[in-house]
């Protein structure tokens, strides 16, 4: 668990800096003041937190405050994670296991968000764990697409179901469910073409692919995630809407947080959709994909250790 954590830890530093940092230490063992408070208010509205989570950090540090003048950083960081974990509390996605073979995940999302690579990072995470699994290539629209996910299952030793590109990207999902129904395979993750969420026709090209599938199991996909760059902040909660509307999303995965101090975004989608996280995307090797959890997650953005 103390490895997880750093893994947390190091990929959100750079929104934990928003926050703390740019109030000159503001979690330390140094009393507070007002000003420091409206500093902390701006800090966590750029780090994309949203107004209704923002606002009630910054009233339960006040009325705090108010109370104690010498409340010191430490303090206020404590009081700032307990809020969030309250505001949090049941956003943990957890993939149970299932009887039903194969499970299928269906990732979905924007092109760049970091479909493929979080195909293969899955699948990885998922063999190692002790799951048999199956990858279909089902973005056949992409250039080279077919080629970087193979790349990655050549790596990773992980079988793959592919077609050339510019194939019916149903229809290779279609495959990939076959073999792995015939293989006895407990997983099947589909790496699905970029659509951008404002053009209806891509998106209901998403829609083909969920008809088919249920031709095999009417239940399927089982998970449909979507794969969110979290470099792109509240800007991602119109982007979930529209996938949800479309193809009516489980859960979500979001990406590249190494890279952004916008981190704070994936509170205000889970405000606004209730959609659980299942997994956090720190880096580009295979174990940067790392199972979301709540308390890392906050100790993490808050600066804390315990």
């Amino acid at each position: 668990m103390f490895g997880l954590f750093k893994k947390f830890k190091a990929g959100l530093t750079k929104t934990a800096q928003k926050i703390a940092a740019s109030v000159g230490g503001l979690f330390g063992q140094k009393p507070i003041d007002a000003a420091t408070l409206d500093q902390l208010e701006e800090a966590l509205y750029g780090a994309d937190f949203g107004v209704e989570t923002t606002t009630e950090i910054l009233g339960e540090i006040r009325a705090a405050y108010k109370k104690d003048k010498a409340l010191h950083g430490r303090e206020a960081a404590a009081i700032g994670a307990a809020v969030l974990r309250r505001v949090l509390a049941g956003s943990e996605g957890v993939l149970a296991p299932s009887a039903t073979k194969p499970v299928v995940i269906a990732l979905i999302g924007v092109n760049g968000s970091g479909k493929t690579t979080t195909c293969a990072k899955l699948a990885w995470r998922l063999k190692q764990d002790g799951a048999s699994v199956t990858v279909g290539a089902c973005d056949t629209f992409r250039a080279a697409a077919n080629e970087q996910l193979r790349a990655w299952c050549d790596r990773l030793e992980l079988e793959l179901v592919a077609s050339q590109q510019g194939a019916d990207s149903a229809a290779v999902a279609f495959d990939a469910m076959q073999a792995a129904k015939s293989r006895g395979r407990d997983y099947l993750i589909l790496d699905t073409a970029g659509r951008l969420h404002t053009k209806s026709n891509l998106m209901e090209e998403l829609a083909k692919v969920r008809r088919v599938l249920q031709k095999h199991d009417a239940t399927a996909p089982h998970h449909s995630w979507l794969v969110l760059d979290g470099s792109h902040g509240a800007n991602a909660i119109e982007q979930a809407k529209e996938f949800h509307r479309i193809f009516g999303l489980t859960g979500l995965v979001v990406t590249k947080l190494d890279g952004t101090a916008r981190g704070g975004a994936l509170v205000g989608i889970y405000r606004q959709l209730k959609l659980p996280v299942y997994f956090l995307g720190f880096g580009e090797q295979p174990d940067d994909l790392q199972p979301y959890s709540v308390d890392n997650y906050v100790k993490a953005v808050f600066g804390l250790d315990s």
